[in-house]
């Protein structure tokens, strides 16, 4: 990547990448692990789009969403340190959606977010009250809480003025996604690097879509970030995705390479091999 010579007053984020790597190792290993995890990015951002420019040549506005969690932590850190580079156009606002936990640390983010001079907007609705009352006993919390911030998330990019909203979702959650829907959906679908939402008003944007799990959890831990469990869907034993995941994991151990292997697979698609007339005329082929 090249590193533009710009300064603070052209582009104010800039002065962000300094603060966001205060705490970061100065080690081989990690300048390696940082340079993966940007190419990667980099990568989706230009082969799928997500450059964040409309087409009349005016920056974007994202509305990157925060948990708390290392990925969502590193996907800021990430698009930031793009921003730096002069690689990604978009302009940012962090986005916190507390959902009303107990004991949820309300103060860590913004405090964060403050030392780094992002902007951002913190929500605050209780979709935790809802789930917990609405969701049966034994039934896992995930699709009501994520059907209910998707809509709050939705909202506020449109108050915000945002083109998309950007999640921090990797190449392990899109295997994970993928496995689950083929098992359980009876559909072959996974997380897909850019969508519209239904209202064609909004783009969903992925840039950690190549990212492995692994490299995430390392630049996390070596950077330090302040991280909030999740203690909704994270209290929860037997979810299907921790079933998926194990499995993943028994793969990966048994044969190493296998998820990197299954990702290409998402991006070699032959529909002409599968069985939807929907995507392929199999009443119309002709072999003359």
């Amino acid at each position: 990547m090249t590193v533009i010579d710009a300064t603070t007053e052209e582009n104010p984020q800039i002065a962000n990448l300094p603060r966001v790597y205060a705490g970061a190792p100065d080690s081989v290993a990690f300048r390696k692990l940082r340079k993966r995890i940007l190419r990667q990015t980099q990568d989706t951002v230009t082969r799928f789009g997500l450059d964040g420019a409309r087409k009349d040549g005016r920056p974007q506005r994202w509305l990157v969403c925060l948990s708390g969690g290392k990925d969502s932590y590193t996907l800021l850190a990430a698009l930031l340190d793009l921003k730096w580079q002069g690689a990604l156009k978009a302009d940012l606002i962090a986005c916190n959606l507390d959902q009303g936990q107990p004991g949820f640390p309300k103060h860590i983010l913004p405090d964060y977010l403050e030392s780094l001079g992002v902007d951002y907007r913190i929500i605050t609705e209780d979709t935790y009250s809802i789930v917990t009352d609405k969701v049966p006993e034994g039934r896992t919390y995930c699709s009501l809480c994520s059907r209910l911030r998707r809509g709050i998330l939705y909202r506020v990019a449109r108050e915000e003025g945002c083109d998309a909203i950007v999640l921090g979702h990797h190449r392990d959650d899109a295997l994970e996604t993928f496995l689950m829907n083929l098992f359980h959906g009876g559909r072959l679908a996974a997380m897909p690097p850019k969508l519209v939402n239904d209202e064609g008003d909004i783009f969903v944007y992925r840039p950690l879509l190549q990212c492995a799990e692994k490299d995430i959890e390392k630049f996390a831990t070596a950077m330090g970030f302040p991280i909030i469990p999740c203690n909704l869907c994270g209290s929860q034993d037997g979810l299907q995705r921790v079933a998926t995941k194990r499995m993943l994991d028994e793969w990966e151990t048994r044969s190493p390479g296998r998820r990197e292997v299954m990702f290409r697979a998402l991006q070699n698609v032959r529909p002409s091999h599968l069985a939807d007339g929907r995507v392929w005329d199999f009443l119309g082929l002709d072999k003359s």
